[in-house]
């Protein structure tokens, strides 16, 4: 209910109360007048009779032995007699107050008006005034009651059921965060507790909805990568056995598998391409590893046989295994693509210092820690990029200018760079001597 119907209200309230109060006060009735018809006609024949007496006075109050009370005029309207002060000495104020007005005639003429008083008129304003005011005091009561049943349905119904038309708006537009005030002291408040509920179980559902739709996507993600590897170590053998066969059917053969090599390799760069802008993040659980599993994910990434030199120091570090064994393939393969030489791999111990915000205070000095890594380089003769882009490579869909005319999404070092951060190591790219070295970092247990 609008403010406005409630001034509409109060208003033809008031109009109906007072068009009432002013009904009964102001009405009356001329039936009301006691019958002394007997004693009038007796009072005007002796008037009459006594006229030549009555005609000398002026406006004199006289003694009345009638159990009325009355006033003479003469013709001319001028008072001659009257009995009591206060009643009407007139025609036109005995009409107002209903009194009974008689003509006193001689020799066939009137000679004057005999007034009569009514008691009872005075008498019943008098009760229409009482009742008027008891009418207005109920009036009033019932217009508080009204009023205090409106405030009632407003706080108890109407608003309550605003909040809920309005929580239910919000739950519409996907606001699931925010909870329904909970109140049990309006009609709808055994309503509130199960649609909070009803809100907390679709924030739930919402939540798992998204977790699977995030892990159906970071699936596609790491299979799509994955894919490419050996969908690349399949073009590579195609290109050695292109090399040592002879016979033309054979090499029509493995072009059209190197063809069709090249088309999945296309479509699954899309696929990763587009997932991947959907991604926010891959889930990586860091674990317990030794040195020797990471060099047995080096020989089984290096299909080629290119590695020359291969030292990793015997260490325990923390990394996910199949995060590391998909960065350090990710690294073979962007070495085998755009370098085709020598691998190099070789390690060392580091030590670095944490950030400011990673440093312990003791009785107001500063503590500085540092933080031991595992860092292992890979290095071929590649010829290295512009030193310019070595930031620039690890960014998303980005590639140097040295991949002309070589197929690839720019997302591998990129992916790799974040896969290492989780795992609480890092990986850089530099130029070495004769080519290109990218080195990652394992935080050391």
């Amino acid at each position: 209910m609008k403010v406005r119907y409630l001034i509409i209200f109060i208003i033809i309230y008031i109009a109906v109360g007072t068009t009432i109060c002013l009904q009964v006060a102001g009405s009356d009735t001329d039936n009301l007048t006691k019958n002394y018809s007997t004693e009038i006609n007796r009072l005007i024949m002796e008037s009459s009779r006594n006229w030549d007496e009555l005609s000398l006075y002026d406006s004199r109050k006289i003694d009345s032995k009638e159990k009325f009370d009355y006033a003479i005029i003469d013709a001319e309207g001028e008072l001659l007699v009257y009995t009591m002060q206060g009643i009407a000495t007139s025609v036109s104020a005995a009409s107002r107050d209903f009194d009974v007005i008689r003509d006193i005639e001689r020799d066939g003429l009137v000679v004057g008006k005999l007034i009569v008083h009514n008691a009872s008129s005075a008498e019943m304003r008098s009760r229409n005034r009482r009742i008027a005011i008891i009418v207005a005091i109920g009036f009033f009561i019932m217009l508080v009651i009204s009023t205090i049943f409106y405030l009632y349905l407003q706080k108890r119904i109407i608003k309550p059921f605003g909040r809920l038309k309005g929580f239910a708006e919000e739950v519409a537009a996907g606001d699931l965060d925010n909870p329904l005030e909970m109140d049990r002291n309006h009609v709808f408040g055994s309503f509130t507790e199960g649609f909070d509920i009803m809100r907390e179980e679709l924030k739930a559902s919402r939540l798992r909805e998204e977790a699977a739709v995030k892990s159906r996507k970071e699936l596609v993600a790491e299979l799509s990568h994955d894919i490419k590897t050996p969908v690349s170590s399949i073009k590579a053998m195609v290109d050695v056995m292109m090399l040592t066969t002879d016979g033309e059917a054979e090499k029509e053969t493995l072009q059209s598998i190197n063809a069709k090599a090249d088309q999945i390799d296309k479509l699954i760069s899309n696929l990763f391409h587009a997932t991947l802008e959907e991604l926010e993040q891959l889930e990586v659980k860091p674990e317990e590893l030794s040195t020797s599993d990471i060099g047995q994910m080096i020989a089984e990434a290096d299909f080629r046989k290119l590695v020359t030199n291969c030292d990793i120091k015997d260490a325990a570090v923390l990394g996910d295994s199949l995060r590391l064994e998909q960065v350090i393939n990710n690294i073979f393969s962007n070495s085998y693509k755009y370098a085709g030489t020598a691998i190099s791999v070789a390690s060392r111990f580091e030590e670095q210092e944490l950030l400011p915000d990673d440093e312990d205070w003791e009785d107001g000095v500063k503590i500085s820690k540092t933080r031991k890594y595992l860092v292992i380089d890979f290095s071929d003769e590649g010829g290295g990029v512009p030193e310019e882009e070595l930031e620039v490579i690890m960014e998303k869909f980005r590639r140097g200018s040295n991949s002309a005319g070589k197929s690839g999404s720019g997302i591998g070092l990129y992916i790799s760079k974040y896969l290492m951060e989780k795992m609480e190591g890092g990986l850089s790219c530099s130029n070495n001597p004769k080519g290109f070295t990218v080195t990652i970092r394992l935080k050391l247990l």
